[in-house]
């Protein structure tokens, strides 16, 4: 269809579909959906939204009879013994029925009215004329022979419509000579043969250029046959799920789902984005082989992500993507997915330490990629262990720690660094992974300076805590909604620290002395939760490793005070002494206070604090509040963010809203529990829970919202004497009590301790301080958790269909998605990713006249030339 002429017929032919009613099922116009577009670009450009949508409303016989065309042209290409055959049965007929069906099926998901027919229409059991009939009407659509007589229709039952397409589809995935290399003459035309080697295959198959575009044709029709779940809410999604992702993870045939996994996950994994040396590759050429890549990942994570849902009184089924993810076992397995991993992992890294400009933008399945390592350490024990035990566990903590702070700051991208801080929680929650974390870190010079920490020395886990203290005291209060996920991972790893640094040990004492002042505890109604947290690590660390960390027990004795004055906190002295605070501040308006809350006092500053008199029981209004960071502070209440709407309900500013986020201010996030050893969580009741197949994380949760749901919080006596007791401050206490009685008071007057005092810390021995079991925080995974997880990989695909298919309209561009928030761009001038010159002036001229051509001079809901409904970059 390269004319202008022949793009203009079928143009109006595209129009008689809602201008015409009820267009006979043999009429030979139906055929001219599959013969005449020549690229998916003329799919895409002249079937425009306004016209799939008119027909939807004004005609949808025409649509069920069109996809029911498209559909039965593809079933009978498929079993077509020449298939693909240039002349017989071409492979072009069959890819733009595919395309046909890609650009429909989104408009026919937006529309909530339409769920009925929708399920009737694809998911009901059917009759269908038999294969012999469909081919002896075949030639009723051929020009060139005369009309015969119509012999009698044969009709059979069969499975539903969108069965047999998936079922079709996955088939074409493996089809000789279309989407594989030509099978010998005799064996069966769809092979099962994994496209790379890696995961359960020791070579690779032959493939060319056009059967790799063939791939990428097939998985973007199938993720659009999944991408329902676009159009729920992510309240509805986990508790209702997708039929055809149902029907595709419920698969039954191993070998169809191995060869599926295997094909997706080493096509993956042996992507080389270095392959490309000049660093504007992105920005210059559009690499086919990114684009399979990003459709198997893409594909890949939809299924393995997936939770089948549940139906009361029923056996859920597996999902065998998951299921079989999960059995894999083999070391070298392991390696391969390893390697791959990095490979990809590593490149912004080394983009970001570069000098060129425009190389940080070499990679795009970062975000991704992290995803799909933590369903592979949640889905798989082995694969868990192997990282851990091989300390490979290092490497992606570093990886993970380089992106949540990368992407800490940019506030479409706070669902990346939320699934970093779940992925280490997922990961700490193993014994080994805490005992690991006491090697020497030496390469931190070699790191991007986005991560690096001015003068460290230390270990993995100083590194650790240091960059999660980095995350909590430089995110400005975005990150309030993982902060219980941050302080779960210092929780976990705490019994197994060794030898931590003396920056480190100030790090956890700033923390502390922030969380327990009045300004944050009376904040609102779950902030006691996260001291708690906090104050379990700290009594891990003296009651686990006392004899190993003697500057860490130093540093408690310097603050003493903080410790002794938490025990005597009241409604009325956080009062005062908030209120204390404001008027200090207020007269020390014009200096710059160093205890303002934005203050970036040093670490060492933060810890010289007035000593007392052991016997003296020290007030909050003796305690200079720390300001290390505010969340919830009085003097923020100018930037705090509005009360979390509940689950259900929809952001009131979109503006804010991330595009892969159903709320901006983070409901709809996993919610955490407090620890609770093995012997504690076998004796909890056996209530109702929501459980995901194969996933190894325990259950329960707490709210962590920054603000009471209803608005401003008042805090009551009752209110805190419903926790403060219950706050585990007897350890540290006594540890005080014992320590400053026996140590000179000389030598815990200065910052830094002297060998001598260290020496002195480990020799003495504490009394009626007993080790307590070491709890657990786990992560938890609940609908709602699981609401918020689906958006965020439908956020990554809607995101990167809007880069592949640059310069044509998205498969989802302008629909209805209620699953994310859609944010409108700006139309963008010329640039070095979007050139115009004149040529391409004249040819963006002439495609966007055709395409936007209406021959009812009606209005169309196209999107405007220059402009584009995308969501904010995610990375």
């Amino acid at each position: 269809m390269g004319a202008s002429d022949s793009k203009l017929v079928f143009k109006k032919g595209i129009f008689r579909l809602s201008e015409e009613r009820h267009i006979p099922a043999d009429d030979t116009y139906w055929t001219s959906f599959w013969e005449l577009p020549e690229t998916s670009e003329d799919v895409f450009s002249l079937f425009a939204p306004a016209d799939v949508r008119r027909t939807r409303d004004n005609a949808l016989e025409n649509l069920e009879t069109l996809i029911l065309a498209v559909t039965s042209r593809l079933f009978v290409l498929r079993h077509h013994p020449s298939f693909p055959d240039p002349e017989i049965a071409p492979d072009s007929h069959a890819l733009n029925c595919i395309r046909v069906l890609t650009r429909i099926l989104p408009f026919l998901y937006e529309k909530e009215s339409l769920q009925a027919w929708e399920e009737n229409f694809f998911w009901a059991r059917r009759r269908k004329r038999t294969r012999t009939s469909l081919i002896a009407n075949e030639v009723l659509f051929d020009e060139s022979q005369e009309v015969q007589p119509r012999p009698p229709e044969e009709f059979e039952d069969a499975k539903p419509l969108a069965e047999e397409l998936i079922d079709t589809l996955i088939d074409l995935l493996f089809f000789s000579d279309l989407t594989v290399p030509r099978q010998p003459h005799g064996s069966p035309k769809v092979s099962y043969s994994i496209w790379q080697s890696g995961v359960g295959c020791a070579t690779s198959i032959p493939t060319t250029k056009e059967h790799e575009s063939n791939r990428c044709e097939i998985l973007r029709l199938l993720l659009t046959l999944t991408s329902q779940s676009m159009y729920m809410s992510p309240s509805v999604l986990p508790l209702k799920g997708a039929r055809a992702l149902t029907h595709i993870c419920t698969c039954p045939d191993k070998q169809v789902v191995l060869s599926v996994l295997c094909s997706l996950l080493n096509t993956t994994l042996k992507y080389n984005p270095a392959t490309w040396r000049v660093p504007y590759n992105t920005l210059v050429f559009k690499d086919p082989k990114q684009i399979l890549v990003t459709y198997t990942l893409q594909f890949l994570l939809v299924v393995l992500l997936y939770p089948v849902p549940e139906e009361p009184g029923v056996l859920t089924p597996k999902n065998f993507y998951r299921h079989f993810a999960g059995r894999l076992h083999r070391p070298q397995d392991f390696q391969f997915i390893v390697d791959g991993m990095t490979r990809i992992l590593h490149q912004p890294l080394q983009a970001n330490a570069s000098y060129i400009p425009g190389a940080q933008n070499s990679v795009r399945f970062a975000p991704e990629t992290i995803m799909l390592f933590w369903e592979l350490t949640q889905c798989n024990k082995r694969f868990r262990s192997f990282m851990i035990d091989t300390e490979r566990a290092h490497d992606f903590v570093i990886f993970v720690l380089f992106y949540a702070l990368e992407y800490k700051g940019d506030a479409s991208k706070q669902g990346v660094v939320r699934m970093c801080a779940f992925l280490l929680q997922t990961l700490s929650a193993e014994k080994n992974f805490g005992i690991n974390l006491n090697k020497m870190f030496e390469a931190q010079e070699t790191l991007p300076p986005a991560i690096r920490i001015t003068g460290f020395r230390g270990t993995y886990a100083d590194f650790l805590i240091q960059s999660i203290y980095n995350l909590i005291t430089k995110s400005q209060g975005k990150l309030t909604v993982i902060y219980p996920a941050l302080l779960a991972v210092i929780n976990n790893i705490s019994a197994y620290l060794e030898g931590l640094s003396g920056s480190t040990c100030t790090r956890l004492i700033q923390l502390y002395n922030s969380m327990s002042s009045p300004s944050f505890l009376m904040a609102n109604d779950t902030n006691h939760n996260l001291l708690r947290s906090l104050l379990e690590s700290i009594n891990a660390i003296v009651e686990h490793q006392y004899k190993k960390n003697p500057h860490f027990i130093y540093a408690i004795i310097r603050n003493r005070k903080r410790f002794e004055a938490l025990r005597s906190f009241t409604l009325e002295s956080g009062q005062e002494e908030i209120e204390r605070r404001n008027r200090k501040k207020k007269e020390a308006a014009a200096s710059n206070d160093p205890l303002e809350t934005n203050s970036t006092r040093s670490s060492l500053e933060s810890l010289r604090s007035p000593t007392t008199s052991i016997t003296q029981v020290p007030t909050l209004h003796d305690v200079p509040e720390d300001g290390a960071f505010a969340v919830g502070d009085d003097d923020d209440s100018d930037n705090e963010q509005r009360p979390t709407p509940s689950p259900s309900s929809h952001s009131e500013n979109p503006s804010r809203a991330s595009s892969v986020e159903p709320h901006a201010d983070g409901s709809g996030v996993p919610r955490q529990l407090r620890g609770m050893s093995e012997k504690a969580r076998g004796k909890m009741p056996a209530g109702p829970r929501f459980s995901r197949q194969n996933s190894t994380t325990s259950l329960g949760g707490y709210s962590i919202s920054g603000q009471s749901q209803t608005g401003a919080f008042e805090p009551t006596a009752e209110w805190i004497d419903s926790w403060l007791p219950e706050l585990p401050l007897h350890t540290i206490l006594t540890l005080i009590n014992q320590l400053t009685a026996l140590l000179p008071r000389q030598s815990i007057a200065t910052d830094s301790p002297t060998p001598a005092v260290l020496q002195r810390i480990q020799e003495i021995q504490l009394v009626g301080v007993d080790a307590s079991p070491v709890r657990v925080h786990m992560f938890e995974w609940s609908p709602m958790a699981l609401g918020w997880y689906e958006s965020l990989l439908w956020g990554f695909v809607f995101a990167s269909e809007m880069q592949v298919a640059r310069g044509t309209v998205g498969i989802w561009n302008t629909t209805n998605i209620k699953l994310f928030h859609v944010q409108q761009t700006a139309a963008q001038g010329p640039s070095l990713t979007s050139p115009r010159g004149a040529v391409d002036a004249v040819g963006s001229n002439i495609v966007s006249r055709i395409g936007a051509i209406n021959l009812r001079g009606a209005a169309g809901s196209a999107v405007p030339p220059g402009g584009a409904q995308a969501p904010r970059r995610i990375g």
